[in-house]
């Protein structure tokens, strides 16, 4: 039995999907399929029970999947403590970022980064909210960039960085005319905002004064965009207007953007940006130590928290 075999396993009842845990653990199906099959043969117990289409984890293999997951935390903890008597902040940290956050943030972060803690390597995962919290659970990351603030008490919060919303509308817009958008303004105004599942669309909403009520259904879902940068070409193309976080409001990238962006004064005129982590994590200090990173030197269009725990 080897701890390769150990991280198949879990992997295996992570993704409930042998393409998706063998793209994972970075090797090919069969030889993930063949690996397990050794694990059984060594324990002598059938662990997964498996049928042209499907696979389902034996009692046995349910219990074994829970020991094996304490097992490669445990191992998981010792690489990380003699990585810790080298220093702070150095070799591979695994940290989740959100799609509304991470090709803005990202470019701005990992030179900042690379200035201050050279021997630091940061593996970026790109995903959903609710999957890098799942993520999180399951070991498979370190920390996360989210939007605050979490629901549960299993996960450890360092507030960076308030994120002002701003309004995006084609030049010809009657909003377009305005210094600023006052929350009375995007009464009534359809927007073009992000597909179920994404944070930033309940939190557009809630800037607007929406969230819970009748109005927010007046949203444009003839386009159900998964990007913001496919929901600025939208708006760049005359179809609507949209709440972006400042970050993607004015990207580097991005001087002269082709329509009109106005700053948004509302109760919610913000979104919180914060460093999340597992509580109990081993590393709790050294991930204090990029978040204060982060809370001294803020991005450009980002007001500061001014406070730490």
């Amino acid at each position: 039995m080897t701890l390769r075999e150990l991280r198949y396993l879990v992997a295996l009842a992570d993704h409930e999907h042998f393409g998706r845990a063998a793209e994972e653990c970075c090797v090919s199906q069969p030889t993930l399929s063949t690996q397990i099959k050794k694990l059984e043969g060594y324990l002598g117990a059938i662990l997964i029970e498996r049928n042209a289409r499907s696979f389902a984890l034996t009692p046995m293999g349910q219990d074994i999947v829970e020991k094996a997951r304490r097992i490669v935390r445990q191992v998981d903890d010792l690489h990380t403590t003699a990585r810790t008597a080298l220093g702070p902040l150095v070799g591979p940290l695994s940290l989740g970022v959100i799609p509304t956050l991470a090709p803005y943030f990202l470019p701005w972060l990992v030179p900042l980064v690379k200035r201050h803690y050279q021997r630091l390597q940061l593996v970026v995962h790109e995903d959903l909210t609710q999957h890098l919290l799942q993520r999180l659970r399951n070991f498979e990351i370190d920390a996360a960039l989210l939007a605050l603030p979490l629901d549960g008490e299993d996960f450890a919060e360092l507030p960076l960085f308030d994120e002002p919303f701003w309004l995006a509308c084609p030049p010809e817009h009657p909003l377009a005319e305005l210094k600023t958008i006052a929350q009375a303004d995007l009464h009534s105004v359809p927007l073009l905002l992000l597909a179920d599942g994404h944070c930033l669309r309940g939190q557009a909403l809630a800037a607007c004064g929406r969230l819970g009520d009748n109005d927010a259904d007046e949203v444009i879902d003839d386009f159900r965009a998964v990007s913001l940068e496919t929901i600025c070409q939208l708006v760049a193309a005359g179809f609507g207007c949209t709440l972006l976080p400042a970050l993607a409001a004015l990207p580097p990238q991005r001087p002269q953007p082709s329509f009109v962006i106005r700053p948004l004064q509302s109760p919610n005129d913000s979104r919180r940006i914060g460093l999340v982590w597992r509580r109990g994590y081993p590393k709790a200090r050294e991930l204090a130590l990029l978040g204060d990173l982060i809370i001294d030197n803020p991005p450009a269009g980002t007001r500061s928290v001014l406070t730490r725990p």
